[in-house]
């Protein structure tokens, strides 16, 4: 019997080994892609356990494993996000964590069990992929497969749009991804568009808020702070799901080894948040060395390729309501890219923006960004 003909089965994630098996399914599927980012292990681990992952308190998940003839030949995640759901007034599940080798038979087995599971709880619809939800890594690449992805982007084969696309997935969400070459801008910024300039200069010298740089050794407050602005910057934006304060204290020490404190700016208005802009050095160049391994020689090509980092992300942008169109986010821009050049950064990803915020593709068009990958959220209606 051809290889191709073989059944193929779906369980679920049970024990030690079927989760090593799930973390390390990409790692074969991925091993001739140059262009694909190992995760590191002991932190995808740490990121399925239950007890060290807060998303768990709120949401039911299941994990589950594709095979045929004993081998894995496909992952996916079926989960349901309560915190959601509750604040979108839905009733929806999501999939994440698709991968699978290029077979359709195999890829519709893992998607019907997905959506089985997520109707078996009362789930109308299914959306996806999302790893597990806006707050993580999101989005099917559906454009812009001739670089890796930066730090805390997705990637995948190009099949994998064909294959959701013929099982009844429809766009619910376009996500953009924005290049910037910052090192044309100058080291004096003269290369800004002169009305950017403007713009910040106006804003600068009308005062009412001041902006400044994170500081790292108060992280405790400083988090405190932004945590204030988290929620009420984006609370209107499609996907938005609320934070809980584990769960953005579990963000934070998640990207604070990544952070480069000359690249997160607060803006203030008599002391209070009301702006914060995140910009992380793109730590995917360095984990494209290390198979996923710190030990026991990771740590010296971390800190061989680390020196070697010129791309960064505009991670995070937002504004508190009622403080938007003040010039606030043409100042943190501005500042964001006297800080980042001289560093050697000579390249910025903004992302991901939403296809349908305006006023930030609008600004990030201005400053010369060019949408250069596309990431897509699918839905599916399910059955009554």
């Amino acid at each position: 019997m051809e290889e191709a003909k073989r059944p193929v089965s779906v369980r679920p994630v049970r024990t030690k080994r079927d989760l090593m098996q799930f973390i390390k399914f990409p790692f074969r599927l991925y091993k001739d892609d140059p262009y694909w980012v190992p995760p590191l292990i002991f932190e995808r681990k740490a990121f399925f356990n239950p007890k060290k992952n807060p998303f768990y308190r709120h949401a039911e998940v299941e994990l589950f494993l594709a095979e045929r003839s004993g081998e894995v030949v496909g992952t996916i995640s079926a989960h349901i996000n309560y915190t959601h759901n509750e604040f979108h007034n839905e009733q929806v599940g999501f999939f994440g964590f698709f991968e699978v080798v290029e077979d359709y038979e195999v890829a519709k087995a893992l998607l019907d069990t997905a959506c089985e599971w997520v109707a078996r709880r009362g789930m109308k619809a299914i959306r996806g992929p999302m790893n597990f939800s806006t707050n993580e890594e999101c989005g099917l690449l559906v454009d812009g497969f001739d670089s890796p992805p930066v730090i805390f982007m997705t990637y995948n084969p190009r099949y994998y749009q064909g294959f959701l696309e013929r099982y009844g997935m429809v766009k619910a969400m376009d996500l953009w991804a924005y290049k910037m070459d910052i090192e044309s801008v100058g080291r004096d910024m003269s290369g800004l568009p002169p009305k950017l300039k403007r713009v910040v200069d106006t804003a600068l010298a009308r005062g009412g808020f001041t902006v400044r740089k994170a500081n790292i050794k108060d992280f405790e407050n400083e988090l405190a702070r932004l945590k204030v602005i988290y929620n009420a910057a984006w609370q209107k934006n499609w996907g938005f799901v609320p934070m809980s304060e584990e769960e953005i204290d579990h963000l934070a020490r998640g990207i604070k080894p990544w952070v480069d404190p000359d690249l997160i700016f607060v803006a203030e208005v008599d002391g209070k948040p009301v702006g914060v802009s995140v910009t992380l050095p793109d730590m995917n160049q360095v984990l494209l060395h290390l198979n996923g391994r710190l030990f026991p020689f990771g740590w010296l090509k971390f800190l061989w390729y680390r020196r070697k980092v010129h791309i960064c992300r505009l991670f995070a942008m937002g504004i508190v309501e009622g403080y938007r169109g003040l010039g606030i986010d043409a100042v943190l821009y501005y500042m964001t890219g006297k800080a980042a050049i001289p560093k050697g950064y000579t390249m910025a990803e903004m992302s991901w923006i939403l296809e349908n915020n305006a006023m930030m593709n609008r600004i990030i068009r201005f400053l010369g960004g060019k949408v250069y990958k596309t990431y897509r959220i699918y839905e599916k209606a399910l059955a009554a």
